[in-house]
């Protein structure tokens, strides 16, 4: 399956497989995608990813993360920066998520981080996406 926006499409299916109360989740991997996933492992968002090498493409596989009596560990993600229309924010008017509750996964010059850690580098970029 062609997928013209693989960001969209992770997203959509974490949002899904979490609605549903799923494990894991599977799709095709690219690097930006496994950077994503490193973002919201160490934000706590998500248990851990794996990349398999299958063909024709390889496979990320993500085991999601619940709380006690299967609370969801995320409770909303959002896309922010589309193909369409792409957003960018310097350090000083990077986006708090809920207040800084939540996170936005941000691309920099220096790789995917989180908004916390861009305003503290004082570095901006392209806001992908809002966790919380």
């Amino acid at each position: 399956m062609n997928v013209n926006d693989p960001v969209s499409d992770m997203l959509t299916r974490i949002r899904n497989a979490n609605a549903a109360g799923k494990k894991s989740v599977s799709m095709p991997s690219t690097k930006v995608l496994a950077e994503i996933s490193r973002v919201l492992k160490e934000e706590g968002y998500i248990g851990d990813f794996t990349i398999e090498d299958t063909k024709p493409q390889k496979t990320l596989t993500i085991d999601l993360k619940y709380g006690e009596k299967n609370a969801r560990t995320i409770k909303g993600i959002k896309r922010i920066s589309k193909p369409g229309l792409r957003k960018y924010s310097s350090a000083k008017t990077m986006p708090r998520v809920l207040g800084g509750l939540g996170c936005a996964v941000v691309s920099t010059s220096r790789g995917m981080m989180c908004d916390r850690d861009a305003r503290a580098q004082g570095i901006g970029g392209e806001i992908l996406a809002f966790v919380w």
